[in-house]
């Protein structure tokens, strides 16, 4: 007797089997205080992977340079527009041969095989050097337009065009073209559906060659597009400038209606949903109804004696829709999911009470704890972080490197072309003797140290460790809302015997002894998350190349993995529910509320499904409610009651950002919501198996669940002996 007592004295889950029966610690009485730290070696682990991943950082700002994606450079690694430079006036990048540029990727990442200068200005109209030649004896300053697209000040077009062409001076013509991204690229546009540049379909190259707008298009694919992308982009940016403050209302309106909302359930619940059921039944009532309708009228037709059969394949699914037999099946169908519907209702009528008492339970333990509702913000400002590190880290190691040079001659007759050069002593050196016409271009960024070798593998450790971090600030925030509502629940009189501070003081448990196991479960995630992304990219890369097996395998697997995440997530979840409440490792804490669960497997099953709909339910009323007061307002519907923006562009930006803004926000409460039903749902499972009801274990359920639950759902079978 006294080993029993003293097994008992400990605040943890103490288990004795006799025979089938499990005995339960009567002295629990909410989450342990006394707790140690949890799966210490993967803390260990984690910190390392921090440390790591800020050490790669600084590297990374050592060696990168964000300027390399603001600022174009030149064919001598020049940057465009730089300050306290001599391009600082010259923020454009002006290409001499576009037409040798085969698409506009090869462009953006600087490789295009023609001598690129920085310039103050695109060209606007069509000219040539050879034009030029002829204007310049009868004025001298013909010249001055065209010269400033020269490499280098010519102060008269002395050199034939031969010449030019070789020694890449001047462009052999210019064409009228417009800033985008910093570059010029060609004007295009289109009248009465003929493709022009510049007004006009054809157009001299400078060398004794016509050409015409189709040709440029296919050198610059997609450029005409990427303008007409800019002029919208100037538009929207308007729109949210005349609107940002129409938008901050409705946010704060969804977040009061999403407060509202959840006070509310704690009434109409049950309401809620047996009107989502009846109109369900109602729905597909109707939809049996109409599939009788169809098969009598079809049935008096002439054609009614044609079968499937007679039609065989047909790739047009109307045809189907003509037959009475199809029909006929899909009354049948509905009939069945009727009935099987209104069967389910019956026979889980209690468990659907249960849920709907969670429900209500949900709403008032929030209610009593309603700094609840801030925690979202924390956990968005800790994701914001972490995605702008990894952002950031991803900019810095793509522009890793330093500028490499190559030896570029005209239709590389130079037997030194494409090799590295440096363009300090190249003048000087063996190959521009060899060969007079080369050139020491700028191609890309780069090295050959070891750091530059290994760059695709730290784009890699620092996508990993960027999941980590998501997955355990999610977990953290899961653990933490858990440890909030374990010990509301566990509170005998609620709410006086709710400890103070319950929100901070479960985080300051979750951090403290708990990091090792949040991390060993993000973990888990990440390493399938960087998984599914490998299958993604190798899907992508070998697309075109699979056999129809190979890709009915390959979707499998990715198929597999996304239900494992899924999996992974829902354990998860619930062991982060027990480490809060019992303080345990994960894997111990996983097994204990898979064991749990399981059984209670039913009411798991009915309780997640309620729950679902009244949360999408919510998610939907917030959302569409501010969706439709926002369409009244932004297409002056209302403007005799408020008068909103009256010169948008295209009203639907504000629109649908006020839409995707008040989802987001709305989702953040409900998720708020929806762990602190799982939380409670898993210590009444514990509740039930602990106590029976009596003066020395009373059960810790609320009056309200009391109300709903008789003694026969209250004591398991194994505790009634």
């Amino acid at each position: 007797m006294d080993k029993d007592k003293k097994e008992t004295s400990d605040s943890h889950l103490r288990t004795k089997k006799t025979g089938d029966t499990r005995t339960f610690d009567p002295d629990f009485k909410g989450p342990i205080a006394k707790r140690g730290c949890t799966d210490v070696l993967c803390c260990m682990v984690f910190i390392l992977f921090i440390i790591g991943y800020i050490f790669l950082g600084l590297i990374a700002w050592v060696h990168g340079d964000p300027r390399r994606v603001a600022y174009p450079t030149d064919s001598k690694g020049h940057f465009c527009g730089q300050k306290g430079t001599p391009n600082e006036n010259k923020s454009i990048l002006f290409y001499f041969n576009l037409l040798s540029c085969t698409s506009p990727s090869v462009m953006i990442n600087l490789q295009c095989p023609t001598t690129q200068i920085c310039v103050s200005k695109c060209p606007e109209k069509f000219l040539t050097y050879l034009e030029m030649q002829f204007p310049f004896e009868r004025d001298k300053h013909s010249w001055d337009y065209y010269s400033q697209f020269c490499k280098s000040p010519i102060f008269r077009p002395a050199q034939t065009l031969s010449q030019i062409v070789m020694d890449g001076d001047c462009p052999a013509a210019i064409f009228p073209s417009k800033p985008f991204l910093r570059r010029c690229f060609p004007d295009f546009s289109t009248e009465n559906g003929i493709l022009t540049v510049g007004n006009k379909t054809t157009f001299e190259d400078g060398k004794g060659h016509t050409r015409n707008a189709v040709e440029l298009k296919a050198a610059a694919k997609n450029i005409n597009k990427a303008l007409n992308a800019k002029a919208i982009g100037m538009k929207v940016f308007e729109d949210y400038a005349m609107s940002w403050y129409w938008i901050l209302i409705g946010l704060t309106i969804a977040m009061l209606l999403s407060w509202l909302f959840l006070l509310l359930l704690r009434f109409i619940a049950g309401f809620l949903f047996w009107i989502f059921v009846l109109g369900v039944l109602g729905i597909i009532g109707y939809g049996i109804w109409h599939c009788y309708q169809q098969y009598k009228n079809i049935q008096e037709s002439p054609n009614s004696h044609l079968t499937i059969y007679d039609l065989g394949i047909q790739t047009d699914i109307s045809m189907y829709l003509r037959l009475k037999q199809t029909w006929f099946a899909f009354m049948v169908i509905l009939s069945i999911l009727e009935v099987l519907i209104i069967l389910l209702l019956i026979f889980l009528r209690d468990r659907i009470r249960i849920s709907i008492a969670l429900l209500k339970e949900g709403s008032k333990a929030i209610g009593y704890v309603p700094t609840t509702l801030i925690y979202p913000v924390l956990t968005f400002f800790l994701l914001s972080i972490c995605i702008c590190y990894w952002a950031v880290i991803a900019v810095y190691l793509a522009t890793s490197g330093t500028p490499i040079y190559k030896v570029i001659t005209p239709n590389g007759q130079c037997k030194y072309d494409n090799r590295t050069c440096d363009p300090e002593i190249f003048n000087t050196s063996e190959i521009s003797r060899a060969c007079p016409r080369a050139q020491c271009n700028f191609a890309f960024y780069g090295g050959n140290g070891l750091y530059y070798r290994y760059i695709s593998t730290f784009q890699i450790f620092n996508l990993f460790v960027f999941l980590w971090l998501i997955n355990f600030v999610i977990a953290l925030g899961q653990c933490t809302l858990a440890g909030t509502f374990a010990s509301y629940y566990w509170a005998f009189r609620k709410p006086n015997d709710i400890p103070p501070y319950p929100l901070f003081t479960a985080f300051g448990r979750a951090i403290r002894y708990h990091t090792g196991s949040l991390a060993f479960g993000s973990l888990l995630l990440a390493l399938i998350q960087i998984f599914r992304i490998f299958l993604q990219y190798l899907d992508k890369c070998i697309k075109d190349n699979q056999n129809n097996i190979a890709k009915f395998l390959h979707q499998c697997l990715k198929c597999c993995f996304w239900c494992l995440e899924k999996v992974v997530k829902f354990l998860n979840r619930n062991a982060y529910v027990m480490i809060a409440i019992y303080g345990k490792n994960f894997c111990r804490s996983a097994r204990d509320a898979f064991e749990l669960l399981i059984r209670n497997i039913l009411k798991v099953a009915v309780m997640d499904k309620v729950t679902d709909f009244v949360l999408v339910l919510g998610k939907i009323l917030v959302t569409g409610s501010i969706g439709v007061l926002g369409f009244l307002l932004f297409t002056q519907r209302v403007s005799i009651i408020i008068e909103g923006p009256t010169s948008l562009n295209y009203y639907w930006v504000p629109l649908l950002t006020i839409i995707a803004g008040s989802y987001l926000v709305a989702h953040g409460f409900f998720s708020v919501y929806a762990m602190c039903i799982d939380t409670i749902f898993i210590c009444f499972c514990e509740d039930l198996e602990r106590n029976d009801g009596s003066t020395e274990r009373p059960y810790f359920i609320a009056p309200t669940l009391h109300g709903i639950l008789n003694k026969r759902h209250l004591v398991p079978q194994k505790q009634k002996e």
